[in-house]
């Protein structure tokens, strides 16, 4: 399976998100204007449905 860490962060970061701390393990807290939540991202989550969920939590569209 592929790994859509690095895809996933340029759409976060095109669309002004930013990472907010580390989180537990090999997450990562974001936060996203456009939703103004805070999401989490696993650095190695390698399920594109996975991918688009945190997409949907931060208020953006699916892009994988």
């Amino acid at each position: 399976m592929v790994d859509h860490y690095r895809e996933l962060v340029a759409v976060l970061r095109r669309h002004g998100c930013f990472m907010v701390r580390p989180g537990k393990g090999s997450h990562e807290i974001w936060f996203s204007p456009v939703s103004g939540r805070h999401v989490t991202v696993p650095r190695h989550a390698r399920s594109r449905h996975t991918m688009n969920e945190i997409l949907k939590q931060a208020g953006l569209p699916k892009a994988f």
